[in-house]
């Protein structure tokens, strides 16, 4: 197959972030060509200014919709696009200089319809920032399933980092109308028609995510809620793991009332796991503030998915 690259980015009310996006794409090593499709999504404060900026230096092109969501934005871009593989970014990615050379190398060696890569923290992002990427990344908390080599089950490529192509994307419709699990809902028609994805390690990008621990608390809450419609909408895909957040938070509260009785082992497993959460994202980010930070990052991240889980299952 004879590749041509597009990135498709959907973007709401965060120009600043398309400015560093776009930055670094001027920063890829030279290799493959490519084109960028960037699709405002209904933003009141929009990035055409940025995107003027850039059209000396990048072969961009920039639409105005309105708000439909990130799913359909893509949709669009994809639909407009001269490439042949789409390339999708959250808008608060960074690429690294190493990207495009790596997937291009990868598909070339094992084609391929789609992909997911991984996601990482920049030595720039805050402490709050690479203790959330932990939180979401790290096998003591996830098992890995968001983009490691050692991940548990078949990866499931996520939306602010992966690849289709043209073909598997009109044969798939692209994405859902949902707001939350959309790639998941993807990927599992990709597979349901028979197309095959693959996990690129080397094609990693530097996901900002949420910057405070509300509005994190917030997005896993909704991530939770919507992992029991997708396991009603496709049955088979239910796994025993997904129930692990919520089992957590509710044998953290077992284990404290336990503990108040005199009974305190429990407590002291929870104790030892908090402990080695710390020493991992400290010796990760080589930074004892950062891996105070990512125990706290993991216990949001288990309580906003838990019980999400939880209400969505049991309807309260």
């Amino acid at each position: 197959m004879n590749f041509r690259y597009s990135f498709v980015i959907p973007v709401y009310n965060r120009p600043e972030e398309v400015e560093d996006l776009l930055r670094s794409l001027t920063q890829l090593e030279e290799g493959e060509p490519f084109e960028v499709v960037l699709v405002e999504d209904g933003s009141e404060n929009t990035s055409e200014a940025v995107v003027a900026s850039y059209k000396q230096v990048l072969d961009i092109q920039y639409f105005l919709t309105e708000n439909q969501g990130a799913g359909k934005s893509r949709n669009l871009g994809m639909q407009k696009a001269c490439g042949n593989y789409f390339l999708i970014l959250d808008s608060d990615c960074l690429v690294p200089p190493g990207y495009l050379n790596a997937v291009h190398s990868q598909l070339t060696t094992l084609p391929t319809d789609a992909f997911g890569g991984p996601d990482a923290a920049h030595r720039d992002f805050s402490v709050v920032q690479k203790a959330i990427n932990f939180a979401m990344t790290s096998f003591l908390t996830t098992g890995g399933i968001r983009g490691k080599k050692n991940a548990v089950g078949k990866f499931q490529p996520r939306s602010f980092n992966m690849g289709i192509s043209k073909r598997a994307f009109e044969e798939t419709g692209g994405f859902s109308d949902q707001k939350i699990g959309e790639d998941i809902d993807l990927t599992f028609r990709l597979w349901a028609k028979g197309f095959q994805t693959q996990f690129i390690e080397k094609a990693f990008v530097y996901h900002k995510r949420r910057s405070t621990y509300k509005q994190f608390l917030l997005q896993t809450y909704a991530f939770g809620s919507t992992r029991p419609f997708l396991n009603q909408k496709y049955p088979g895909t239910a796994k025993l793991t997904y129930w692990f957040p919520s089992l957590f938070c509710l044998g953290f509260f077992g284990a404290v009332f336990l503990a108040f009785k005199g009974f305190e082992f429990f407590a002291y497993i929870y104790v030892s796991y908090f402990v080695l959460l710390f020493v991992q994202g400290s010796l990760q980010y080589k930074s004892l503030r950062v891996g105070l930070q990512c125990v706290l990052a993991t216990t949001v991240q288990f309580a906003g998915y838990g019980f999400g889980f939880l209400k969505k299952v049991f309807g309260t």
